[in-house]
């Protein structure tokens, strides 16, 4: 019976395992595709800028990142079942010093899934924001060209939507600009901050020098007050004695 549950335990953590190289290949697949949509986005923008000319659709891309968004939830699915059947045996063993070690490795592997999670939540999120962005810029510039190759009506809006445009660009830029300021700004105010330690600290320093110098001072005029009385009673007692 033991030799069973053990057959069943380490049965399950190679699936885990499993699960987990495929799903680590899927998540960099998957970040490598985000990435490359996001590039391709902002070429595709900059060519826009200077030429004018649309935006091609990413209607591929999206139904691959729609797929392999489907392809990695239905192995955190799996992978989360598997830690769950995982919890279930640990639960159920019987030698407690054996619970230990099998809590240990059930806690890895939900550690493991957690970032998987959160790394597949979070690069969807970025892609999600991406081609929002994207679909409502796309949106205006399509508004843009048919206004342009009109008849020449509604020139005036037109023009509103190109600097519509460019204001959304210089927004970006601007707001770029800001964290670059912000983060000089943090380093400078830190930087600083280290020197003010610093110069506190020699002043510190300073402080205890000069009190020491006092105080050796004071010692010094003590000595020499006792010593010149020591000196004129001793000069005293000569005369007296020279006298008498």
């Amino acid at each position: 019976m033991a030799a069973g549950s053990s057959n069943y335990w380490e049965d399950l953590r190679k699936q885990a395992r499993q699960l987990e190289n495929e799903l680590d290949l899927k998540l960099v697949s998957f970040s490598k595709l985000c990435t490359s949509y996001s590039s391709s986005r902002d070429g595709r923008r900059d060519r826009y800028s200077s030429d004018t000319t649309p935006l091609l659709n990413g209607s591929s891309q999206d139904r691959m990142f729609e797929t392999m968004a489907v392809e990695i939830e239905q192995l955190l699915g799996k992978l989360t079942g598997l830690n769950d059947k995982m919890a279930e045996y640990t639960n159920s063993a019987g030698v407690p010093s054996l619970n230990a070690a099998l809590m240990h490795t059930l806690q890895r592997h939900r550690d493991i899934l957690q970032d998987y999670t959160h790394e597949f939540h979070k690069t969807k999120a970025n892609f999600l924001a991406i081609r929002e962005r994207e679909n409502l810029l796309g949106s205006v510039r399509k508004d843009i060209e048919s206004y342009k190759s009109g008849s020449g009506v509604n020139n005036r809006r037109t023009e509103l939507f190109l600097k519509e445009h460019e204001h959304l660009r210089n927004s970006d830029r601007l707001i770029e600009e800001t964290i670059s300021i912000a983060m000089a700004t943090k380093e400078n105010m830190t930087s600083q901050r280290g020197m003010l330690k610093s110069i506190q600290s020699k002043m510190n320093t300073l402080a205890t020098v000069n009190s020491l110098i006092q105080r050796i001072n004071l010692r010094k005029r003590r000595d020499s007050l006792i010593l010149g009385g020591v000196i004129g009673v001793c000069t005293i007692l000569l005369l007296l004695y020279a006298f008498h």
